[in-house]
C-alpha cells in the first residue's frame, strides 16, 4: 500500500516568509530595546506593546487584538507590572474589570520603541525606494483584507482584481 503524496509548494510559502519577517522584526525590536538600556524587555512583551492603546485597555481586548488567550495576555501583563512597565487600575465603566496602562517608565520604553519603528520605516524607504516600499506595504494590507474577508481557499487559482 503506497502513501498518498502530499502536495508541496515549489517555493517557500508566503506564510513562511511573513512569519519569518514578523519574527525578525520582533527580535529586532527587543534587541533595540536592550541597546537603548531597556534590558527588562522580553520578546513576549511585544504582544502588549503592539496592542496597548493610549489611555489604557482591557486585557481581554488586548488579547483578542494580539490573537492570544486572555490567560497568556494576563501572564505577560503581570510580568510587565512587576517590571514597572505597566500599571493596572479599576475600569471606571465596570468595577469588576481592570484597565491596563503604561507606567511612566513603560511610556518611556514604548516611546523609544515607537521612535525606532518610525526610524525603521524611513530606513526601509531608503533601502527599497519610496515607491517600492509603498507597494510592499499596499500588497500586505490587501492580503490582510482579502484573508479577513474569509475568501474561500478554492479560489486560489482565480485572479484577484
Amino acid at each position: 500500500m503506497s502513501r498518498a503524496q502530499v502536495p508541496r509548494p515549489d517555493r517557500k510559502p508566503l506564510i513562511a516568509l511573513v512569519d519569518r519577517a514578523n519574527r525578525a522584526l520582533q527580535s529586532d525590536m527587543v534587541r533595540r530595546a536592550h541597546a537603548d538600556g531597556h534590558a527588562e524587555v522580553k520578546m513576549a512583551h511585544n504582544s502588549v506593546f503592539g496592542t496597548l492603546h493610549a489611555g489604557g485597555a482591557r486585557a481581554a481586548d488586548m488579547a483578542a487584538r494580539a490573537g492570544i488567550t486572555r490567560q497568556s495576555m494576563g501572564e505577560v501583563i503581570r510580568d510587565m507590572v512587576a517590571l514597572d512597565l505597566l500599571e493596572m487600575r479599576a475600569d471606571p465603566n465596570d468595577g469588576r474589570a481592570k484597565v491596563v496602562d503604561y507606567s511612566e517608565h513603560g511610556l518611556a520604553v514604548a516611546g523609544d520603541g515607537f521612535q525606532y519603528l518610525i526610524d525603521l520605516e524611513r530606513r526601509f524607504e531608503e533601502e527599497f525606494g519610496e515607491r517600492e516600499y509603498a507597494i510592499a506595504r499596499d500588497v500586505l494590507e490587501r492580503l490582510i483584507e482579502l484573508l479577513e474577508k474569509g475568501q474561500p481557499s478554492s479560489s486560489a487559482g482565480g485572479s484577484v482584481g
